[in-house]
């Protein structure tokens, strides 16, 4: 089982990217970087790159519709080999409150946007012109849109790798079966282990009998917040997961159309759901936030003594996961860092 963490920053991401340098050394094997509608991704993950010399540098996640399949590429492309091939792409669909909202663009068909992306991509990295016609990508433009002058190009540069891993984050049910067929790793959220063959067991087997034999066994990163302590404080920050919960859970998205608030529905918290999600549209944000479930919280963190984080490890381990992410809550996560390298190696 691999180790990794998102990078987590607060204003100046690169206060935090600088800190990277010593989990490196502590063993952690993937960073996640993230961009919704902060910061760009690919500057923090160029930055990471010039800094560190181990570790993976993952984008976590890139959205498939403000970059074209093509400007997608240069990135992947560019990132690879400036990481000397230790670039992961993860990609999704986002939302749309985040693509019609903050990009301007319509949220049109997310599971082929993705899946046609990535078949742009795997073209384009092995060296090949790009020649597709699908129904949300079409490079060269058609005839008869455009000015008529585009011609199948491919990238100039030859790539670090022509497999280098794409991933993506998904939740729904033909989402991750499109996931478990065609990419190289999964990007679950608000991962709830003992409950995710219930879930998703169906989707992942039905995207895997279709899956080609040359991408390899399906890659999965989960895990949350870790604390390793005795005592009612440290369960206690199991707390400070709260917020994060109440926001996806109850704000994320439309009332209608919360794929978070779906997914709590999905693990039998549907009373919790939509009382969260209705405390959460009134601003009542607190009470939202003591609303989510103790149970969810406990099972999708590794907070407790050392012998209850390392239970949890192996539940996430015994569930699929190849990857363990993880967000240290402590004054030395590369301490932490390295406690959790021993376990999960």
């Amino acid at each position: 089982m691999k180790l990794s963490m998102p990078l987590v920053y607060a204003g100046n991401p690169r206060e935090s990217a600088d800190q990277v340098v010593a989990l490196e050394k502590a063993g952690l094997d993937t960073i996640w970087v993230a961009e919704p509608y902060g910061f760009d991704a690919p500057t923090l993950m160029g930055y990471l790159a010039a800094k560190t010399e181990t570790v993976e540098i993952g984008a976590g996640i890139l959205n498939v519709y403000s970059r074209t399949p093509g400007a997608l590429l240069q990135t992947a492309a560019g990132l690879d080999n400036v990481s000397g091939g230790r670039a992961v792409l993860g990609l999704g669909a986002s939302g749309p409150q985040v693509i019609e909202g903050f990009h301007g663009l319509p949220y049109d068909r997310p599971l082929t946007r993705t899946r046609e992306v990535i078949e742009v991509l795997r073209m384009g990295l092995r060296g090949e012109r790009l020649d597709y016609q699908g129904k949300t990508v079409q490079v060269p433009l058609p005839e008869g849109q455009g000015l008529g002058l585009g011609k199948p190009l491919k990238l100039l540069n030859r790539p670090e790798r022509a497999d280098l891993p794409l991933w993506v984050a998904a939740l729904g049910d033909k989402n991750v079966a499109m996931t478990a067929e065609v990419a190289d790793g999964w990007l679950p959220f608000l991962y709830y282990p003992e409950k995710a063959q219930e879930v998703w067991g169906d989707a992942l087997a039905r995207g895997a009998a279709k899956r080609s034999a040359e991408l390899g066994p399906l890659q999965i990163s989960a895990g949350g917040m870790v604390a390793i302590g005795e005592g009612p404080e440290t369960k206690a920050l199991l707390d400070f997961m709260r917020p994060l919960y109440a926001l996806y859970v109850g704000g994320m998205g439309a009332r209608d159309k919360n794929f978070y608030n779906q997914l709590a529905c999905e693990y039998g918290f549907e009373k919790e759901a939509k009382e969260i999600q209705d405390l959460y549209l009134s601003g009542k944000k607190k009470e939202a936030e003591a609303v989510v479930p103790l149970a969810w919280l406990e099972a999708g963190n590794l907070v407790g003594p050392a012998s209850y984080v390392q239970e949890r490890i192996a539940a996430f381990r015994e569930s699929g996961v190849t990857n363990l992410s993880v967000s240290p809550a402590s004054d030395d996560p590369a301490a932490t860092i390295a406690q959790i390298k021993e376990w999960v190696s």
